[in-house]
């Protein structure tokens, strides 16, 4: 399945599959007679029932759990929007490649694969305040990008990223797909000090100006990232393929939310892995209905805190699909 242009990939995303209705009706039933009172694994019970009607399996496994972070770099960056120089974005292409990151100790916890795309780093996008961050072509590309990087034998997925300035370039997508003004989505991001969060929302606020009004796939060229575009492209291949996902922090559900907005159910094979302390993120989950598993204050990206999560994800379905029923154990239901 293959796409040249924006109009083509929301065609996709329209005609993806929904969850087998068979499966989840058999893990539901699996789960109302497993040892334990009902109701008693609380959210873990809701996840392997979600999990189970993705994979088309009433008693599924995780096995080949999959971590893909994109890189991207920022034409916006020249506004003075990070308190990190934009070299550090290839720097720290190079520690995951070497092993070094966080996203990587995580992984390898959680006993995932790993790999790391650059998209072009030596070609920022545009300037937002100026122009579009990228043409429909470019954009159309970054989600091809995103798609080719999907194992089609992975059974879960997490995207991540890592592109200094994208705090801002997430805040201008989340203000022109919900509204309100760029104060309500502005967060310090990297750590700027007052001063740079007042530049940060000049800054969003004179993208939208430019960029509002577009269709979300629009604003997703308009005002995103090539590594942004990555992780819509990666998260909408899953759904083509019912792979089950776990959304990262405000950059990765910022570019799940382009694709809820396009098609309104694209999310329904997605899960929040966590909040992060980025000031909006919460917002952003409301506003695409998604409750997260955990909140630990992080906010760091890169995909960190839907690795972290990972094994509880794994642990929800080996409840559902490990435990005994009554009959089995030999146990009287009650």
């Amino acid at each position: 399945m293959a796409f040249s242009d924006l109009a083509e990939f929301e065609q996709i995303l329209k005609q993806a599959p929904g969850p087998d209705t068979e499966a989840q009706a058999a893990a539901t039933a699996r789960n109302a007679q497993l040892t334990k009172p009902a109701g008693s694994l609380g959210r873990l019970e809701e996840i392997g029932i979600w999990y189970a009607a993705w994979r088309g399996d009433g008693r599924p496994r995780i096995a080949a759990p999959q971590v893909v972070i994109f890189a991207g770099n920022h034409g916006v960056t020249a506004r003075g929007v990070s308190a990190f120089p934009v070299e550090v974005t290839v720097q720290m292409v190079a520690n995951f490649q070497q092993g070094g990151a966080a996203i990587n100790q995580l992984a390898r916890n959680a006993g995932a694969s790993m790999s790391v795309h650059a998209l072009e780093l030596d070609r920022p996008t545009g300037d937002f305040t100026e122009t579009v961050a990228m043409s429909d072509e470019d954009c159309a590309r970054a989600l091809k990008t995103g798609w080719d990087a999907v194992d089609p034998n992975a059974d879960l997925l997490v995207v991540g990223e890592m592109g200094i300035g994208n705090t801002t370039s997430a805040a201008a997508m989340a203000h022109a797909l919900f509204g309100g003004t760029a104060a309500d989505w502005v967060g310090r991001g990297t750590g700027v000090d007052d001063a740079g969060l007042k530049l940060k929302e000049e800054v969003c606020a004179a993208g939208v100006a430019l960029h509002g009004g577009k269709a979300p796939l629009a604003i997703l060229a308009s005002l995103g990232g090539r590594e942004v575009a990555a992780m819509a492209g990666a998260i909408a291949r899953a759904r083509v393929l019912r792979i089950p996902v776990i959304l990262d922090g405000f950059i990765c559900c910022v570019a799940a939310a382009c694709l809820e907005k396009a098609v309104p159910g694209a999310l329904d094979h997605c899960i929040a892995g966590h909040q992060s302390a980025e000031a909006a993120h919460g917002a952003v989950l409301n506003a695409i209905g998604k409750e997260p598993l955990v909140s630990l204050g992080l906010r760091l990206g890169e995909g960190s805190g839907a690795g972290l999560v990972i094994p509880l994800v794994k642990g929800a379905v080996e409840c559902l699909s490990g435990m005994a029923t009554f009959a089995e154990a030999g146990v009287s239901a009650g």
